[in-house]
């Protein structure tokens, strides 16, 4: 069961949201943003994730558009 998350800046998918999904949460927002803008307004740090859309890996100065879905992974290091 994926929660999702009423994020500032979010609207209802369909009317150019673009899609986060992490673990067991989706975030929808507005698209024409950078990813880095968009991982802020979900609460997550740039640097905790990676993105994948469409079996892309993405930097986080990419513009993500409204019918985005992008998937996060958690960034795992050890020593």
């Amino acid at each position: 069961m994926q929660a999702k998350c009423a994020v500032r800046g979010w609207v209802p998918r369909g009317e150019g949201a673009l899609k986060l999904i992490y673990r067991d949460k989706e975030w929808e927002l507005k698209g024409n943003t950078t990813l880095r803008d968009a991982l802020r307004k979900a609460g997550l740090s740039p640097e905790a994730v990676l993105a994948v859309r469409e079996g892309k890996l993405l930097t986080d100065d990419v513009i993500l558009r409204p019918e985005d879905t992008v998937k996060l992974i958690a960034v795992v290091s050890g020593g």
